[in-house]
């Protein structure tokens, strides 16, 4: 990490009249979540299962909440690392105006962003859904009865079989979500996008959208990603590092 970068992010956010921010996993290591394209990533070690095969397949149904209930303990108990926080400080000082989010973990939520300038395209893990009637319930319960008999849930209202609610393999994302985004991002004036390999579409298509109609891109993330080539500006750095920093470059010289 350059101290050149955090001068030169922090004047980009000082002049933006929009900025929109995308995270990806990489945010969240620093909260104790695993990635899951790096080289510990999880799908190193679980095979993801496809929605057409949870709702067609019994025994695609319980390997994915066996694989659900080993990240569990591990999603609930995570806390809000500084790279979450700064982002919270730079919305409530109008710095950031919206942020947009692959990650399922619910950190920005528990970190304090407000919920209209939050959108999580793929779910979140800290609900459950029916995937018949939609009905939401607390995770805890659920996890705590396939804990005991490894028999995949179903809805107390419906029968409908229950699912953590995020966007599986092969499920389609809510196009409300996605279309809210492309619509930020297209009159953003800075993008940022914060530890993501931006290879997942089309949810990486939010911040090209951005930089295709103008908007200054900066891509920030430790590791390659599929936007270096188009970048304004590229920063190798841990966001938990970094984005404490820019805000406290900008409490030093605020608009």
């Amino acid at each position: 990490m350059d101290g050149n970068d955090v001068l030169h992010l922090a004047a980009r956010l000082r002049e933006s009249s929009s900025t929109l921010v995308f995270t990806g996993a990489g945010i969240s290591t620093g909260s104790g979540i695993p990635d899951f394209r790096g080289p510990n990533g999880l799908w190193t070690r679980w095979k993801p299962v496809y929605y057409q095969d949870f709702v067609a397949s019994h025994r695609a149904r319980v390997e994915h909440w066996e694989f659900k209930l080993a990240g569990w303990h591990g999603f609930r108990d995570a806390r809000p690392n500084p790279a979450h926080l700064a982002l919270v400080e730079l919305e409530r000082r109008g710095y950031v105006h919206l942020v947009v989010t692959q990650n399922i973990d619910g950190l920005h939520q528990a970190a304090g962003q407000s919920p209209e300038r939050l959108i999580e395209l793929h779910g979140t893990n800290l609900k459950i859904e029916c995937i018949d009637c939609r009905r939401l319930t607390d995770p805890d319960p659920v996890y705590r009865e396939f804990a005991e008999t490894r028999d995949p849930p179903r809805c107390r209202s419906c029968g409908g079989f229950l699912k953590p609610a995020t966007v599986s393999f092969g499920q389609h994302m809510p196009m409300d979500k996605l279309e809210k985004a492309l619509s930020a991002a297209r009159s953003a004036a800075v993008v940022v996008s914060v530890g993501s390999t931006l290879e997942v579409e089309p949810a990486a298509s939010v911040p090209m959208t951005a930089k295709r109609s103008g908007a200054f891109y900066v891509v920030m993330n430790l590791g390659e990603t599929a936007h270096d080539g188009v970048a304004d500006l590229r920063i190798e750095a841990d966001a938990a590092k970094i984005l404490p920093d820019v805000v406290a470059a900008l409490q030093e010289s605020p608009r």
